[in-house]
């Protein structure tokens, strides 16, 4: 599989994700702005409440902007046995139940899939409770994630 095009498909999702929000940011802002909306009482709250929801859109769209630079600066690595699962690692990972699950380990950001061929790749961020557990493990190593219960794998490849 190739990483520097996984982490092009990266930076396509967040662009998309981008545009999203600044649209919702600039039509929640021109209701909280339109003439309608001025508060006439102490109850009349749409114009408020738009922008709260403007100001959170914003928010959002400045998070995106910087997982966009953090992921146009990060060049990931061949794999190296030596220091183990680092960012940029692709990691094939088995659970107890032989389910197997692919792996992106990206800089920030998190929760996206991808598609590699057939194949589904998640992408998660070393800040993860799982991206801790990896890194600096190699193939063969058992990997525990406890979190409200506990599930444990074991790296099958890396990459």
């Amino acid at each position: 599989m190739d990483k520097l095009l996984l982490r092009q498909q990266v930076l396509d999702q967040l662009a998309q994700d981008l545009e999203q929000a600044e649209q919702a940011a600039r039509a929640a802002h021109e209701t909280a702005t339109h003439e309608e909306n001025i508060a006439e009482n102490k109850y009349d709250t749409l114009g408020l409440e738009a922008a709260y929801l403007a100001t959170g859109q914003a928010r959002r769209a400045e998070a995106i902007r910087q997982a966009m630079a953090a992921w146009r600066q990060f060049r990931p690595l061949p794999f190296d046995a030596r220091l183990g699962l680092q960012l940029g690692a692709l990691v094939c990972l088995v659970d107890a139940n032989e389910q197997q699950q692919l792996l992106f380990l990206g800089p920030v950001g998190g929760s996206m899939k991808l598609h590699s061929g057939a194949q589904l790749v998640q992408v998660i961020s070393s800040e993860a409770p799982l991206g801790q557990a990896l890194l600096g493990k190699g193939e063969g190593d058992e990997v525990l994630l406890q979190v409200a219960s506990s599930r444990q794998f074991e790296v099958l490849w890396v990459q």
